[in-house]
């Protein structure tokens, strides 16, 4: 397995001494890192517009950071919408990219100044129709098969077959509404690039079949972060994807505007959890797997571990500031978090082996933790508090770490 990215950040020194300072469990995000992924994002895919989905980490200083270098933002609810109104964000620079909304939000959105919005079915079109006169509308397509190769699915809920599309933009020029382009999202971390090949030839054939021109074509999210299992690397990713563009749309000067929407690649590798132990315990006399119960758990950091979906790297407090001992006993455990839910067990079927002098009292980091974490978590399930999101101070001053 290669480094981890984090790992190898010039702010992990002072990112763990800043986590020294916090109680447990929290989730630490490195800004550097961030920056330097979105320069990455635009740097591979030159031509395509950045919309940052909010709903990945919606802490302030994350979108303001992200605003400041220039990206959009696709918006799932009124709430993000007034955050970022109160940012300083222009409306121009947004999409309301929930195909689920209430006529009343919709009007709000109108009302703010938002005027690009998404639609799979002629309900929510004639909402927007009669909320959101004249705005732009952009349709999601439901993709078939990228289930099995992403580790988390989202295609079955959002989106229309290609045919009711069809009869969508036909409703939609009746309805006044301008059709502006289409959408797909193949899977969040989703490790089969062909999956992207797949869909770009699924809307150029709606794009041969639309009555008007279609000027936008929305890919989603799905880019990768660095989980236990290995992903290719972005540039790989960044050179399919491009090639599928050129196949599909040949003539630069009738090519539709390509976007992205990046969530979990764009912030996810810039974030720590960081929790600590309660009780280690076995269940049994003979029992051989330690149970180790955590401060964080499904409820308050760690949702995406359901059915073990998302297999984070979990490191001691001695292995991320000094590295793994080869010669150290290690042997398998199960993490479970602190609720009285008998579901709130992160990693039961895959084994992590940590080390055998782990002790109540020691921290844990999970890395690549900075997307879908603290967004996910309860507001108050058995009475904990939500975790908190701090973002590394710039003016922090590391404490010499020993080595």
């Amino acid at each position: 397995m290669s480094i981890h990215p984090i790992l190898k950040s010039k702010n992990l020194p002072r990112l763990l001494s800043f986590s020294d300072t916090l109680p447990t469990p929290h989730i630490l995000i490195d800004p550097e890192m961030v920056k330097n992924e979105f320069k990455a994002l635009c740097s591979k895919f030159k031509s395509t517009k950045i919309f940052y989905a909010v709903k990945a980490n919606p802490n302030p200083e994350v979108v303001r950071l992200v605003a400041k270098m220039g990206s959009n933002f696709d918006v799932a609810s009124r709430y993000e919408l007034d955050m970022l109104i109160g940012l300083g964000i222009e409306p121009d620079r947004m999409f309301y990219g929930n195909t689920i909304k209430k006529a009343e939000d919709i009007a709000y959105f109108f009302s703010k100044g938002v005027r690009t919005y998404a639609s799979d079915c002629l309900e929510d079109l004639h909402k927007i129709a009669t909320n959101a006169p004249g705005s732009r509308i952009y349709f999601r397509l439901l993709l078939d098969g990228p289930e099995n190769t992403a580790d988390w699915p989202l295609s079955r809920k959002f989106g229309c077959r290609a045919e009711v599309i069809q009869d969508l933009i036909d409703e939609a020029l009746t309805c006044g509404l301008e059709v502006y382009g289409l959408s797909f999202h193949v899977g969040s971390q989703q490790r089969d690039i062909e999956q992207w090949d797949l869909a770009l030839r699924a809307v150029s054939e709606i794009c041969k079949l639309s009555p008007v021109p279609i000027r936008l074509i929305n890919m989603g999210g799905g880019l990768p972060a660095h989980y236990l299992q290995d992903t290719k690397p972005m540039a790989t990713y960044s050179a399919h994807i491009s090639r599928y563009i050129e196949k599909y749309f040949p003539d630069p000067e009738t090519r539709p505007q390509f976007a992205m929407e990046p969530g979990r690649s764009l912030v996810a590798d810039s974030g720590v959890l960081v929790s600590e132990i309660i009780t280690i315990a076995k269940k049994s006399v003979e029992g051989e797997v330690r149970w180790i119960f955590l401060d964080a758990g499904k409820f308050n950091g760690l949702i995406e571990t359901l059915d073990e979906s998302v297999k984070y790297v979990v490191k001691t407090e001695h292995e991320i500031k000094n590295g793994i001992s080869s010669d150290e006993p290690r042997s398998e455990v199960i993490l479970a978090g602190p609720t009285c839910d008998s579901m709130d067990i992160m990693y039961q079927d895959f084994k992590y082996t940590m080390p055998d002098n782990l002790a109540s009292g020691s921290r844990l980091y999970f890395l690549s933790t900075g997307a879908y974490t603290s967004s996910y978590a309860s507001v108050g399930f058995n009475g904990f508090p939500p975790i908190k999101t701090y973002v590394l101070p710039q003016n922090f001053e590391a404490r010499r770490i020993q080595k």
